[in-house]
């Protein structure tokens, strides 16, 4: 497996126009002869879709849902990061990328999230002209406010619903292309499998969700942004159909996976109630401006909040990181919840909760600011949980969020299969170990309205690519691959009921598996008797589990069933990934490495990398292979927040 990453030469801050420079072009008048697939349409894949198609290409679009307006980046509520340096309070591209990179746990290429930091203005720009609602200062100018890991105030919102507002400005731009006949919208289409000839991505095999039908579909090249994998844990905050499916199907046919052990634990979710939900909530880090997050001073306390006298309160992050307070990144916030529930501080019936209290927000500003900032999130926990949390601190435990695995990609988010790019969160290249609040949004619209335009011609105007059709011998014999695993799925279905469990039963004990042992604290014990126990419960899903209904029609439990089957294979690599990671990183703390005070301790020396599995088949094990990373612009550093 080659893993020239094709990082451009020069000085950091010119990499990219230099690189736009001398990358290959496409003129006009050709763009019409090329087809481009786009697999999903949240921020990333709708922006890359209208993106594309203004420039003349021909695109067709994928998504689960039955409109792109339900994709999962509506629920990235906080806001979206940008070096405007409205605020003058010292921002800067070079400010914006150090802390990126910083925030990673310097586990990114400098190129990468240098050039996130570049194209962040333009971003704002674009969605502004789009009318994307953000919020103004009284003078007209846009507002902002403070995120995690950063000293200035840099993230832009619309109240708590950024995502939401971002992907309606992307979906009219989308939809202006599909009115124009230059985007094919598919809905209710699920990417089964990935179509390579000569050794390129020609197309994908698709099923229609509404009635069973398998389809193929050619193309140039494809692209994926097919958002993460956070939902292999069972309970997260992810929609419920996001999957790993599609990109899984790509590494099995050679496209490298990376960094799969990396995911991001969010320290600001409604905590665990129950046995018997299905997701968790997430509460944006937004809160964390406003919201002091304490607990009991004495363990084991049952008195209620209010109950509790000031000097009994424990403000552990105020205390412990004094310059950064609450707004510590997310993986720092993550594990310190988690060292106080363990020593016995947590809060409500299950002991997995912490405070996170606006009382003194509400004293000082009063409650209609306050409402104004964060109505939409108190009204949703107050739904909820039925306690106001005007009233009362809200309850916050982390929980699994965010992926910064995903495919590996180059410089050009191109993957190690000619012609297949993938982009947002279903590639690995710009959040390292940890990604800072904000940061999601910026990466997806970077990827998708200011990078693929550009490096996607460069593949067109480099490639010989000949003519491809669907009737081709590889269409087909995916096309029959996809059927044989939809009957496979289906086979004790044939047998009526009798001894076989849910799809969901399987999904929680890998959950479980997951969680307890490659979750926020690890070690190589317990992970090793993890990659011995998935095997157990794939075989158990295999021999046991029963789907109603039939292949040829609607079945969700069909769908679902298919997408856990891919976590259950998924799950392995990830393990494997976290054992071969003998450091602590970002919220991934392998117990055997730590410092005195309980921080995640790096090994630059021997971890400085980008770790890539490359799959050898289905009974073998993956090939690791390592992508070494330099530092010339920054130095890697044990972070400090204090």
């Amino acid at each position: 497996m080659d893993l020239n990453a094709n990082i451009p030469s020069g000085p950091l801050a010119e990499k990219w126009d230099n690189h736009r420079f001398s990358s290959k072009l496409v003129n006009p008048a050709n763009r019409r002869k090329f087809t481009v697939i786009i697999v999903g349409t949240g921020l990333a894949g709708a922006s890359a879709s209208a993106t594309l198609a203004e420039q003349g290409y021909n695109v067709s679009t994928f998504c689960l849902q039955d409109s792109p307006r339900r994709a999962h980046s509506i629920a990235a509520q906080g806001g979206i990061n940008a070096a405007k340096n409205y605020q003058n309070d010292g921002d800067s591209v070079f400010r914006l990328f150090y802390d990126t990179i910083k925030g990673g746990d310097f586990r990114s290429r400098e190129a990468n999230v240098y050039r996130l930091a570049q194209v962040s203005n333009n971003i704002i720009d674009q969605c502004v002209a789009q009318g994307v609602p953000f919020a103004r200062e009284y003078g007209g100018t846009l507002a902002n406010r403070s995120f995690g890991g950063a000293q200035v105030s840099r993230t832009f919102y619309a109240r708590g619903q950024t995502g939401q507002q971002l992907l309606l400005g992307a979906y009219g731009a989308l939809s202006r292309q599909i009115h124009s006949g230059k985007v094919k919208m598919y809905t209710r289409r699920e990417m089964m499998d990935l179509v390579v000839v000569d050794g390129k991505a020609r197309g994908i095999i698709t099923r229609n969700m509404k009635n069973g039908e398998l389809e193929k579909h050619h193309a140039d090249a494809v692209i994926l942004a097919t958002g993460g994998y956070g939902n292999a844990y069972f309970l997260s905050t992810n929609a419920m159909s996001s999957n790993v499916t599609a990109a899984w199907r790509a590494y099995k046919h050679g496209a490298g996976f990376a960094n799969p052990c990396f995911v991001q634990i969010h320290p600001t979710c409604i905590p665990v109630h129950g046995t018997y939900q299905s997701k968790l909530t997430l509460m944006s880090e937004s809160l964390r401006n406003d919201g002091r997050v304490w607990v009991p001073v004495k363990a084991k306390d049952e008195r209620k909040p209010a109950d509790i006298p000031e000097n009994e309160r424990d403000y552990y992050l105020e205390k412990k990181y004094p310059s950064f307070g609450n707004l510590v990144p997310r993986d720092v916030a993550s594990r310190n919840a988690k060292e106080q529930c363990d020593a016995g501080k947590g809060v409500g019936t299950t002991g997995l909760a912490v405070y996170l209290d606006f009382a003194d927000a509400i004293k000082r500003d009063g409650g209609n600011t306050i409402l104004k900032k964060y109505g939409n999130l108190f009204q949703m926990y107050e739904k909820i949980t039925d306690t106001d949390p005007q009233k009362e601190p809200m309850m916050i435990y982390p929980a699994v969020h965010y992926t910064m695995g995903g495919l590996w990609v180059d410089y050009n988010l191109m993957t190690t299969i000619p012609g297949l790019f993938a982009l947002g969160e279903s590639n690995f290249s710009d959040h390292g170990a940890n990604r800072l609040g904000a940061s999601a949004l910026m990466q997806g619209l970077a990827d998708g309205y200011f990078i693929i335009g550009n490096t996607l011609a460069n593949y067109f105007g480099s490639t010989e690519l000949g003519t491809v059709c669907s009737d081709r011998e590889e269409f087909g014999e995916a096309k029959h691959n996809v059927g044989d695993r939809i009957h496979k799925l289906l086979k004790n279905s044939y047998e009526g009921f009798k001894d076989h469990i849910t799809v969901d039963d399987i999904h929680k004990k890998l959950g479980l598996l997951l969680w307890d042992n490659c979750g926020m604290a690890r070690n190589k014990e317990d992970l090793s008797k993890a990659l011995e126990e998935l095997p157990k419960i794939r075989d158990e899903f295999w021999d046991r589990v029963y789907i109603p209904g039939k292949g040829n029609d609607l079945n969700q439990s069909l769908e679902r069933a298919g997408r856990v089957a891919d976590f259950l294979e998924f799950g392995e690599i990830m393990i494997r990934d976290a054992l071969t990671r003998e450091e602590s990183c970002g919220c991934h703390l392998r117990e055997e490495s730590q410092t005195k005070e309980h921080e995640a301790k790096r090994d630059d020396q021997n971890y400085s990398h980008v770790a890539v599995w490359e799959y050898q088949g289905d009974d073998k094990e993956p090939l690791f292979h390592k992508e070494e990373l330099t530092f010339e612009n920054v130095t890697p550093s044990q972070r400090s927040y204090k």
